[in-house]
């Protein structure tokens, strides 16, 4: 019998990412542990940066009217989603990358860029330094409750975990983690995460597909 797969990632990702799950044959366990939203920022001149650093579809999803003063910079985005958010909101994508945030800063330094900004949310592992001048904050993910009866239902999954964040969340939500395989994108989320699981995976790739090939190849 094939294992459930648990996705935690919030709407409307957890909901493309069940889709995929269950299109090719697999239950999936839809289980937000966060639920994002737009916060007020002040937009900044334009011209004082050569590039939009991008880290999450949120900010495209949530950055608001204040996004349009910014379309003449090229985004910098850290993975196809984000990328496909860029353009649906109206930029132009120079780049997108495939190993995280720290890789696509790389990324975005060796083809040029000098004087980003990032649009970010509240939580973020960059930081002002190097090729990005500035932050701002454009939305913010809230932690939702979650009953006991359904964090039970995770006993026997795989869970996918794709932020440090939520391996924290996900840690303070189950009981007994025995029973639980962890797909990681990072070893930082493993660890954020702690100890006694059943399994802890993570994928050679930092994209969402590699993660969900990798459960449907454990829940086999």
């Amino acid at each position: 019998m094939k294992r459930p797969i648990a996705v935690l990632r919030p709407e409307p990702g957890n909901r493309v990412t069940a889709i995929a799950i269950e299109s090719r044959g697999h239950r999936a366990i839809r289980l937000p542990l966060f639920a994002a939203g737009p916060v007020a920022w002040e937009v900044p001149d334009a011209r004082d940066y050569d590039a939009l650093i991008v880290t999450s579809a949120n900010a495209m999803r949530h950055g608001g009217a204040g996004l349009v003063r910014l379309l003449e910079l090229p985004v910098w985005a850290v993975g196809k989603a984000t990328a496909e958010a860029a353009r649906r909101a109206g930029f132009t994508v120079a780049g997108t990358g495939d190993a995280g945030a720290v890789a696509l800063l790389a990324l975005a330094e060796a083809a040029g860029v000098r004087h980003a900004l990032h649009l970010a949310g509240r939580e973020r592992t960059v930081q002002p330094g190097g090729i990005v001048a500035d932050i701002r904050t454009v939305y913010a993910s809230d932690t939702v409750p979650v009953r006991a009866e359904d964090a039970a239902k995770l006993a026997g999954a795989i869970v996918l975990v794709q932020s440090a964040r939520a391996g924290a969340r996900l840690a303070e939500i189950v009981a007994d983690p025995s029973s639980i395989t962890l797909v990681a994108v990072s070893d930082g989320a493993v660890e954020a995460a702690g100890k006694g699981w059943e399994k802890v995976v993570v994928p050679g790739g930092f994209t969402g597909t590699a993660l969900i090939d990798t459960a449907i190849a454990l829940a086999d």
